[in-house]
């Protein structure tokens, strides 16, 4: 995709850029804040995917100043999650379905057996906080909160599979999950609907744990639970795709 800057796409000389631009001393601070919130908002789907963002218009959103906007804006293309494309401007990159298939998979392998591998070293404490944790997912149902539900799940699932295990395979499983945040993957922006049953899917692994079920069994559990959240992912793709193709009939 051919990118040009934030500037040229906006229309501006990228060396004299204009004194209104120029917020000495705070620009640094603004531009964390702004970077911060665009970033929140195309993880909760609100800038979703092929969107245009603005800098004028982003810029009065977020009550400040075009310039940190703008470097917000380069950050973000810089982590490959904004794209500046020649006469459209800057735009919210989607997720590569397939990337984002491959890492679920991979995941579901490592992370199912991970969760098992710990499962009997799991202490009484441990699955009452990862059960507190649930309890707060399970609030944000009813006025979803994708990327605190995000959050949420991977703190949930650290508790079950954080200690007591193969450094390596630890290794593997935090790779999944940090490939996953480059991907910038709020799934239950896309997917809300996953988000009960992923609830229910926790109380299950939960109780096998508790009850001292077998190893297959936790794997089994924990593997499903991941594929079950990329499966709904990709019925969510399969039917976008479809829609497109019908409205373009």
């Amino acid at each position: 995709m051919t990118t040009i800057s934030a500037d040229m796409a906006e229309g501006r000389d990228p060396v004299n850029r204009g004194g209104s631009d120029q917020d000495a001393g705070t620009g640094s601070s603004k531009a964390d804040v702004a970077y911060q919130r665009i970033l929140s908002g195309i993880n909760a789907g609100r800038y979703a995917p092929g969107a245009r963002l603005v800098l004028a218009q982003l810029a009065a959103e977020l009550e400040m100043s075009v310039v940190p906007v703008r470097e917000a804006i380069r950050r973000l293309q810089s982590e490959s999650v904004v794209a500046y494309t020649r006469n459209v401007g800057a735009t919210v990159i989607g997720i590569d379905p397939e990337i984002y298939h491959d890492t679920m998979e991979t995941l579901a392998l490592v992370e199912g057996y991970s969760t098992a591998l710990c499962a009997p070293l799991i202490t009484a404490e441990e699955i009452e906080r990862a059960r507190a944790i649930n309890e707060r997912m399970r609030g944000l149902l009813a006025d979803f909160n994708a990327v605190e539900f995000t959050r949420l799940n991977k703190e949930f699932h650290s508790v079950l599979f954080e200690h007591h295990q193969n450094s390596h395979i630890l290794d593997l499983v935090h790779r999944g999950w940090a490939r996953l945040a480059a991907l910038r993957s709020s799934t239950f922006a896309y997917v809300p609907h996953r988000a009960d049953r992923s609830v229910a899917e926790h109380d299950h692994l939960l109780d096998l744990i508790a009850a001292g079920a077998e190893f297959a069994a936790v794997e089994q559990a924990a593997r499903h639970h991941r594929l079950n959240t990329l499966n709904a992912y990709l019925d969510h793709v399969a039917a976008s795709n479809g829609d497109a193709d019908s409205s373009s009939v």
